[in-house]
């Protein structure tokens, strides 16, 4: 998008509770998915990786969401090429200027999202690893965020608005985002939600 506003150099987003404990479960590394209410909004056909969840709220990353902008276009810094070419996803509707990204194999201490799979708001720690680029390392770069705040996603849920899925890599950074939405509906079964894979973006169309 030639529109886009600049990402600045480093963006940190707030603290997030720790983890809840006891009773309450924790939705972190879990996938949600619209349940078919959400026509309208932002969040119609969308994945969300919930990355933090905790009695206090919740923050998650849109996964199937393209900007239509290259990182390199639009982050003001001189990142490593391959950083330069990734796509820039949006994460949310939440700061739509502040950057996050998930990353595998880049050696850096960062909180576990799910296992091999870590969350970072900071451009110095997308610099340094530049270094250690390999192979086998997975980097998806978003702008902006999901929210919620204390009891909201939990209501959401009650209200059926999201379904639930377990998190992998295999979904998160090699499934093309435009497939992933109903290729995960399609693999939880059940003929809600095959149906459901079946409705067209435009529901008008239908």
């Amino acid at each position: 998008m030639d529109s886009f506003p600049p990402i600045a150099s480093r963006a940190v987003l707030g603290h997030i509770a720790p983890e809840m404990k006891g009773t309450d479960k924790s939705l972190k590394g879990k996938l949600l998915l619209d349940g078919g209410a959400l026509e309208g909004s932002f969040f119609h056909h969308t994945v969300v990786l919930i990355c933090e969840h905790s009695a206090e709220g919740a923050f998650g990353l849109v996964l199937n969401r393209s900007s239509g902008s290259k990182v390199g276009a639009v982050v003001d810094v001189d990142l490593p090429e391959p950083f330069k070419e990734a796509p820039l996803f949006l994460g949310g509707p939440v700061q739509p200027t502040a950057l996050s990204f998930l990353h595998v194999d880049s050696f850096l201490p960062a909180p576990d999202v799910f296992p091999q799979v870590s969350l970072s708001h900071s451009i110095e720690d997308l610099m340094e690893m530049g270094g250690f680029i390999s192979a086998s390392m997975k980097v998806k770069m978003f702008a902006g965020y999901a929210g919620w705040s204390a009891g909201q996603l939990e209501m959401e849920i009650k209200r059926k608005s999201w379904l639930t899925y377990p998190g992998s890599l295999e979904l998160v950074f090699e499934t093309p985002p435009d497939l992933l939405w109903r290729k995960i509906l399609k693999t939880k079964g059940g003929w809600k939600n095959k149906l459901l894979a079946q409705t067209p973006e435009d529901v008008s169309l239908n």
